[in-house]
């Protein structure tokens, strides 16, 4: 005996708050798929992404520092984990789908290319004739055009909740057009927990890396409110760090900062009273945010990681190696299109040369994009 979708799609309309987007309630599959009796179409989209391609290669690609720094800091894998951690901690606060917070978090970064946003920065450039390069809207195509794993379509044919999740991936760059989304709704309670996750993941652990690696000291945190705040929580008394003080006052930032996007969130919601995941979506601003102190705060910090983390010289040579990777490797391909994988000249009857070699290179790791850098120009490694 086992329990079945069914039973499970009970057990979220009979437990999850009325704004919360209940799985039986999904608009669907762009492609006919029957749902299995014992996933939820939402875990089912969950699976098909942590089975992806584009998901393992996460392990070796940059969040700050290239993959042969050192084997402790964190990666893109690394940090998508730790965002659904703390999404899924949100969701289920707040009474929504933990299950879709989930997968759009573990999706958020599948588009990232090697090098980090260095090697974003580099193929934006080099692909401006024809439209350019972000890693969400990468990402969004990995789901939905670039993982081949099924006979009948290409993508991963997730639901279209998932999708607007990624589509709705709050940052500088509007992907709600690009996908066919309607651009005046807000992203689901679901989406907006997955954006504030992130967001606050990565300010939380690249505060840790940084101060793992030496880049960042006692004495530079000292000007910063938030780490004063934190300090006073903790009851430390800032005259020294190791290890597990590291580990322990990061924690504690995150709880800071998890609480108040849950304090305010949940005021917000009460006074507002959505009966509808619409009425979410329907509203002028966003659903789940913190409290405007926490905002100037976290502001702030990353201020701080700009100016002491990434731009700091180490960081920076980093990245110019990288960008300088990137770029003659883009170059090669595109003076002779036949070094691509047969797969790819494939599709150059279909798409830009400048998009296809973008596609192959986003795809590749660190070291990947290393060796291929040897390959295609150090006359000693075979090619």
């Amino acid at each position: 005996m086992f329990v079945n979708r069914q039973r499970l799609e009970q057990i979220e309309a009979d437990t999850l708050a009325p704004y919360a987007l209940l799985s039986r309630n999904s608009k669907g599959r762009q492609h006919h798929d029957p749902e299995p009796q014992y996933r939820t179409a939402f875990q089912r989209d969950r699976d098909r992404i942590v089975h992806s391609a584009a998901f393992r290669r996460l392990e070796y690609k940059t969040q700050v520092f290239v993959n042969d720094e050192g084997d402790y800091y964190r990666t893109r894998l690394t940090h998508t984990l730790e965002v659904a951690q703390i999404g899924r901690t949100i969701a289920r606060a707040l009474a929504v789908n933990e299950d879709l917070v989930e997968t759009i978090c573990l999706a958020h970064d599948l588009g990232h290319s090697p090098f980090g946003h260095a090697g974003e920065g580099v193929l934006n450039k080099l692909t401006q004739n024809s439209g350019g390069f972000n890693h969400n809207h990468q990402s969004y195509r990995v789901v939905t055009q670039l993982e081949q794993r099924y006979p009948n379509w290409a993508g991963l044919n997730l639901t279209f909740e998932t999708l607007e999740g990624i589509a709705k991936h709050e940052t500088e760059y509007d992907l709600s057009h690009v996908a066919g989304f309607d651009v005046a709704r807000r992203g689901s309670v679901e989406a907006q927990i997955a954006n504030i996750s992130d967001e606050l993941a990565y300010n939380a652990h690249d505060l840790d890396d940084g101060l793992q690696a030496g880049l960042i000291t006692l004495d530079d945190l000292r000007q910063l409110e938030i780490w004063q705040k934190v300090c006073k929580q903790a009851g430390w008394d800032g005259q020294k760090i190791d290890e597990i003080e590291r580990h322990f006052l990061i924690r504690e930032l995150i709880g800071l900062e998890v609480n108040d996007v849950l304090t305010c969130t949940s005021e917000r919601l009460e006074s507002l009273k959505p009966k509808s995941p619409a009425d979410v979506q329907q509203y002028s601003e966003q659903m789940v945010t913190h409290s405007d102190e926490m905002k100037k705060l976290n502001r702030a910090l990353k201020d701080f990681l700009y100016q002491n983390m990434y731009f700091q010289f180490r960081v920076m040579r980093m990245a110019t190696r990288a960008q300088r990777f990137i770029e003659e490797i883009f170059g090669s391909y595109l003076q002779e299109p036949r070094q691509l994988p047969d797969e790819y000249q494939a599709q150059l009857k279909d798409k830009p040369i400048e998009r296809v070699v973008a596609d192959y290179i986003a795809s590749m790791t660190d070291r990947g994009a290393l060796l291929e850098y040897r390959r295609l120009f150090d006359p000693l490694t075979k090619p």
